[in-house]
């Protein structure tokens, strides 16, 4: 890890359960005012996720959330944790990435994925093992048009005649991120020069990560990593809060642990509605300073630069996650600056 100052982050979701429905108006406004709060206490990163068709209405316009969030804030970077790229028009993604840089100031991160859910993969009529190829010609083509080139482009996925990207954005080039947790994401994020984003314990794959920048010629400390535990929540009472919330953090465990299975994938496991089980998907709920401890633990573990968790629970008042935002900028961000 270099020794850049550790940035920290917040992760939403705006997930909105029919068994604990609110007004979404009201939801997508109660984030945004937090998010503010989160600002004037020192939090460095607001990260946004994207899923589709989900009865939830997890949402799946991330961008536009994000320039939502601009205008209401002055100094948050704003990412996506991730637009799954395979399922966008990469010059779309792009003018629309361009557009959030501008209305921010230069406040764009902008995290790519290749999906994994197959209901989202069937509905684009997109074959899971193309992936990874549109996922090359996508970051190619949005490169080039954050570098400010004209160009036409004939690759086997997308086509373009006569291309420039207008308004350039602010920063040149905006930073880009690449997620996965395989070998083959992680030296894809080291080979185009982007940073290296995921969530839990990502250890082994930044070990990779830096080894692949080194073979690719590049100083991996002029590169970052962005990850944390899925959830450390921090309370003066972590008792109150688990039987608070435990049944809204099982809820979002197993709907991914069903879409992981269903891709034949084995990250997240099925858990029962109790602190015991739900822990045991890297899910936490603890004092200040025992968050600071298991920080330190995960930065050592995994050389990040940048820590996120996720922020509200989904269906509970985001008002609920208020303590957690306090306590992290007065007692626990203070004590890595």
């Amino acid at each position: 890890m270099s020794d850049k100052k550790l940035r920290f982050g917040l992760w939403y979701d705006f997930r909105n359960p029919p068994q604990w429905q609110r007004d979404l108006t009201t939801l997508y406004h109660d984030c945004f005012d937090q998010i503010v709060r989160a600002e004037a206490a020192g939090f460095d990163d607001i990260w946004l996720s994207e899923h589709h068709f989900l009865d939830d209405c997890y949402s799946p316009s991330m961008l536009p959330i994000g320039c939502a969030i601009a205008a209401r804030t002055k100094r948050v970077h704003i990412g996506t944790s991730v637009l799954l790229l395979p399922l966008h028009d990469p010059v779309r993604v792009a003018e629309d990435a361009a557009t959030l840089d501008v209305i921010s100031g230069g406040r764009l991160e902008l995290g790519l994925g290749v999906g994994y859910k197959v209901e989202e993969l069937k509905a684009w009529g997109v074959d899971p093992k193309t992936r990874g190829p549109r996922m090359d010609e996508g970051i190619e083509i949005i490169q080039r048009l954050f570098a400010g080139e004209r160009f036409s482009y004939h690759g086997k996925y997308h086509h373009y005649e006569d291309i420039q990207l207008r308004p350039m954005p602010v920063q040149k080039p905006p930073k880009l991120w690449v997620a996965g947790f395989s070998n083959v994401a992680v030296k894809r994020a080291a080979r185009v020069g982007a940073g290296y984003i995921a969530v839990g314990p990502v250890g082994p794959f930044t070990k990779v990560y830096r080894d692949e920048l080194r073979a690719c010629g590049r100083n991996p400390d002029d590169y970052e990593v962005a990850a944390g535990y899925a959830w450390l929540i921090v309370t003066r009472d972590p008792e109150k809060r688990w039987a608070e919330a435990v049944k809204h953090l099982a809820y979002q465990y197993n709907c991914y642990g069903e879409w992981f299975a269903n891709a034949g994938m084995g990250f997240i496991k099925r858990v029962e509605p109790t602190r015991a089980s739900v822990e045991t998907n890297d899910c936490y709920i603890v004092t200040p300073e025992k968050a600071v401890e298991m920080i330190r633990d995960y930065v050592a573990q995994t050389g990040t630069n940048r820590f996120y968790t996720w922020a509200v629970p989904p269906g509970m008042d985001p008002r609920w996650s208020d303590e957690h935002i306090e306590l992290m900028g007065r007692e626990v961000i203070p004590a890595f600056r």
